[in-house]
């Protein structure tokens, strides 16, 4: 796979009231709280902002901060607090690479573990939960960028955000920073501390501990892959929604040791012996960017790492060996996928994709399959845009018939839901929408269907109307385990080859020809 894929794959987007002196927090539904803003957590108080239909508790710490000795060990528990602690303000976003930060690092800290929790007004009823996961290639992104207002407030449901650790303070794996096989993955081991503080502290919000499903798109998705077979996070959880997660780009402990190593010798901490005190006394600013960056060859680190004792073992291998938590998985991918990276790339210089470009590019890309995946997205088919067809090919072998597998494989033991989301022209960033190609229904767009994200223009009426519905959709299957929407098609579990959703403002529709409309067939050729 091409550097410029693998970039790419490394950057799946992203990324008051006064305190008075209350006492009390709503230590469960059943008696609801005098003051709706203030909760009682295993810590201390907190006290968020409470309105007339949702509250807000941000920057709420999950765990210690990961600093100094800590820097590089499992997530410790935080520290209780005395009175009532702030929690209106987002905390601050883990450690990031200026490059890659929309904030160029501003807004950054090492003690980043912090989430938080959006919920409707108290009830007597306790609501289900869901954990999003935030994408951005583990190396950028933060859980404060997602509003969760909508799904708060349509779907009556509580919504946890959160930071993890990223890039190398989140995933370096010097073989000196541990004992043998538990070294990488602590961003890993942050989002399953996080879900041991939601199963723990949640009630107090008026969430159902045992009604947890976890979601996540992008690198967030690849992350819910990762829970879905970590030991350590077995009952933390009882449904799992995967968004747009290539979770087949994992690396494997040795290659991702070498590389660590690599990665400390080039910032000054070669030597194996001196390696661990060395990599821990370094300022922070050393370490912003990412372990991948300069690897060119064929193995990258980007995030979480397979055969360690956090995750023993590949999570393709697992869902394709029947060894996936048996639980309703929601699982789907864009139209357009790879139309995002393409734009990127483009908007930089990096690659104008003129005509004669397109050859170079497949052969960078696919190797010796090259000629056969030319042959497959001829460029007359795309209107002889470089762009668009190379964009196909990638769409459909990187993402959607990974995500067709994937559907697959787990639906042989789990409920499994497929979608596909499907507008032409969706709302995108400024820059996306004066290229000359379209970016279509890419890579990352479908959040702001689901949260209030801001950047973009607004829904049009159709698209609004779909977005109710995805939000319909998401909010019943984290309160069921079964996606379903009023006035919309019912939602068939796949079996076989398919069925999947097409989520469209023209109407959602039950489709048959997901495979054959990515050419799936084609893609698992190739793989064999």
């Amino acid at each position: 796979m091409s550097r410029l894929v693998r970039c790419a794959l490394a950057l799946l987007i992203v990324g008051a009231l006064t305190l008075g002196c209350a006492d009390t927090g709503a230590d469960a539904p059943a008696s609801l709280p005098a003051d709706p803003s203030v909760v009682k957590t295993t810590a201390g108080l907190v006290q968020g902002v409470a309105t007339l239909d949702k509250r807000n508790f941000a920057g709420i710490p999950y765990a210690a901060p990961p600093v100094g000795p800590l820097r590089w060990q499992p997530p410790q528990p935080v520290a209780p607090w005395a009175g009532v602690r702030d929690a209106t303000k987002v905390g601050p976003r883990c450690l990031q690479d200026e490059g890659s930060d929309l904030e160029m690092g501003r807004q950054t800290d090492e003690d980043c573990l912090t989430l938080n929790v959006w919920t409707p007004p108290p009830a007597e009823e306790l609501r289900p939960v869901m954990v999003w996961i935030h994408g951005g290639a583990f190396i950028n992104g933060n859980g404060g960028m997602y509003d969760s207002r909508w799904l708060v407030d349509r779907g009556d449901i509580v919504v946890v955000t959160l930071n993890y650790r990223l890039g190398a303070l989140g995933f370096l794996a010097h073989p000196a920073l541990g004992p043998q096989g538990a070294v990488g993955n602590y961003g890993l081991q942050d989002q399953q501390a996080a879900l041991r503080w939601v199963h723990d502290n949640i009630e107090a919000f008026g969430g159902d501990p045992d009604k947890v499903t976890i979601a996540g798109e992008s690198a967030g998705g690849m992350s819910v892959c990762d829970h879905m077979v970590a030991p350590e996070s077995k009952g933390l959880f009882r449904a799992a929604i995967i968004q747009s997660g290539p979770c087949q780009a994992q690396l494997a402990l040795p290659a991702a040791e070498r590389i660590s190593a690599d990665y400390a010798r080039d910032v000054g901490c070669g030597d194996p012996a001196a390696a661990a005190a060395c990599l821990r006394a370094l300022p922070d600013h050393k370490l912003r960017k990412p372990v991948w960056y300069d690897r060119i060859g064929e193995d990258t680190l980007s995030g979480p790492v397979y055969g360690t004792t956090v995750l023993p073992e590949d999570p393709m291998v697992a869902f394709r060996e029947g060894r996936a938590a048996d639980v309703p998985v929601l699982i789907g991918s864009n139209r357009d996928e790879f139309t995002l990276f393409v734009a990127l790339q483009y908007l930089r210089g990096t690659t104008q994709y003129a005509p004669g470009e397109y050859p170079g590019l497949l052969a960078d890309t696919f190797g010796s399959d090259a000629a056969a995946v030319g042959a497959r997205y001829p460029l007359d088919r795309y209107g002889g845009s470089a762009a668009l067809a190379y964009s196909a090919a990638v769409t459909d072998g990187v993402f959607a018939c990974i995500a067709d597998e994937m559907a697959d494989q787990l639906a042989t033991a789990n409920d499994v839901y497929a979608y596909e989301f499907n507008d032409p022209n969706p709302p995108a960033p400024e820059p996306m929408r004066t290229l000359p190609f379209p970016v279509g229904a890419s890579h990352s767009l479908e959040l702001r269907y689901l949260f209030d994200v801001g950047g973009a223009p607004p829904l049009n009426p159709a698209q609004q109307q779909l977005s109710d519905q995805m939000i319909d959709f998401w909010a019943q299957f984290v309160r069921t385990g079964v996606p379903s929407a009023d006035g919309a098609p019912e939602w068939p579990a796949v079996s076989g080859d398919g069925p999947w959703m097409s989520l469209q403002p023209d109407g959602s529709r039950v489709a048959e020809d997901f495979g054959r409309q990515h050419q799936c067939d084609f893609w698992a050729g190739l793989q064999r």
